[in-house]
């Protein structure tokens, strides 16, 4: 009997415990932050991005929406804490440096490891999206490197 009105007594007090201002629940609405044009140093082809959440400290972790049309890609590229990329829509492709190109479709959710030169994008004939999830160190999240070529794409 003690033990139970010891463990309401803690109850109680962990639930009256007044909440931080900074512990609030923020949402941020659809639609609500603009849309931007990936910049052709870095995509081939026609790309939005949709930011979805930028890195909140303590968090270093960021995310957005990334719309690839028919035969859109990114350039070879790295992050420092590798990326995962959730496919929304469509039907794409991704590649390492030292392998095979891989289809992607709809709910599937690729983990690329730290520091592996990658691509992704759409298939020559159908767009693809997905959220895109990274992690910054020291502020940077993502190296890019050069174009993929159309011979490397078409392989």
């Amino acid at each position: 009997m003690k033990l139970l009105i010891a463990t309401a007594a803690s109850l109680f007090a962990l639930a009256s415990t007044p909440v931080q201002a900074d512990e609030t629940i923020t949402i941020t609405r659809a639609g609500s932050q603009p849309s931007n044009k990936g910049p052709a140093q870095f995509f081939t082809g026609s790309v939005r991005v949709d930011p979805l959440f930028a890195a909140n400290a303590p968090s270093r972790t960021s995310g957005g929406l990334v719309t690839f049309e028919p035969g859109a890609r990114s350039a070879w590229h790295t992050h420092p804490v590798g990326q995962i990329l959730i496919v929304t829509a469509g039907k794409g492709l991704v590649q390492r440096w030292d392998g095979g190109i891989e289809e992607i479709r709809p709910g599937d959710v690729v983990r690329i490891p730290p520091g592996v030169k990658h691509w992704h994008g759409a298939s020559p004939t159908t767009g693809m999206s997905h959220i895109a999830i990274q992690e910054a160190v020291d502020g940077r999240n993502v190296d890019w490197l050069e174009q993929v070529s159309d011979e490397q794409y078409r392989k």
